[in-house]
């Protein structure tokens, strides 16, 4: 069932709505593409880390875990440091921070959010796999790697592949769709931010907000919200 409006398909009251709304159905999709962080995996704690010890490192701000996490919106990893240091970084300093994350991860341990494994199986039958992210591919490296996800997927890209143009601009989603041979209007693009739904429309694909990893009371910037993992493949037509 495609619904083309925000919904969110765990809500008795919300499809009570669809069942009066007018509908379509759109060709059928031949991708799905994830974010990483707070969609795939819960990083909430070791890439904080990671960016507070290395930046006091290099003489930096003392930064609060949520000032991390807003600054997520910035870009690659390399981008944060540079905003917060207030000065360019040398690829030196991005292996250290990279160094740190690993280090975090081993420590704190990164696991995939409940539901999201099996919804990756569900999926892999119907259509192709992808992940872009706003950080760059060293912490794809580390983070799918503990989460077990890093053989998921039949397209990653980082943001670094694709700077300065960082999300919301559409180049990243653009790039894993070529790479998955889809076009972007036959793919979904699943986010935990507002910033992942406008990514979405300025590729011209659809935009799924995950609101399973924290509460995402915003979603105006989506078509559709999923309020569990394994609700995705119904929600997307895909059962």
């Amino acid at each position: 069932m495609w619904i083309p409006m925000w919904i969110s398909v765990n809500n008795p009251t919300d499809m009570a709505a669809v069942s009066s709304a007018a509908m379509s159905t759109p060709p059928r999709l031949q991708a799905v593409v994830f974010d990483m962080d707070g969609t795939l995996i819960d990083s909430s704690w070791v890439v904080p880390a990671a960016f507070i010890a290395t930046i006091a490192e290099l003489g930096g701000p003392t930064l609060k875990r949520d000032e991390v996490i807003a600054s997520y919106v910035i870009g690659t990893p390399a981008a944060i440091m540079e905003r917060f240091l207030g000065r360019p970084i040398d690829p030196s300093e991005i292996d250290g921070y990279h160094a740190r994350l690993r280090a975090e991860t081993a420590l704190r341990g990164v696991h995939p959010y409940p539901g999201i494994v099996g919804t990756l199986e569900a999926l892999a039958g119907s259509v192709a796999l992808g992940m872009f992210t706003n950080a760059d591919l060293g912490n794809v490296d580390v983070l799918l790697e503990a989460a077990g996800l890093q053989d998921r997927f039949d397209a990653l890209v980082g943001a670094d592949e694709v700077a300065p143009n960082f999300k919301p601009a559409p180049d990243g989603l653009l790039l894993a769709c070529q790479r998955l041979g889809v076009t972007a209007a036959s793919t979904a693009y699943v986010g935990d931010s507002p910033q992942d739904g406008e990514t979405a429309h300025h590729a011209g694909s659809v935009a799924v907000a995950a609101r399973w990893g924290h509460p995402m009371r915003d979603v105006s910037a989506f078509d559709l919200a999923v309020d569990r993992p394994m609700d995705l493949p119904d929600a997307l037509g895909l059962t």
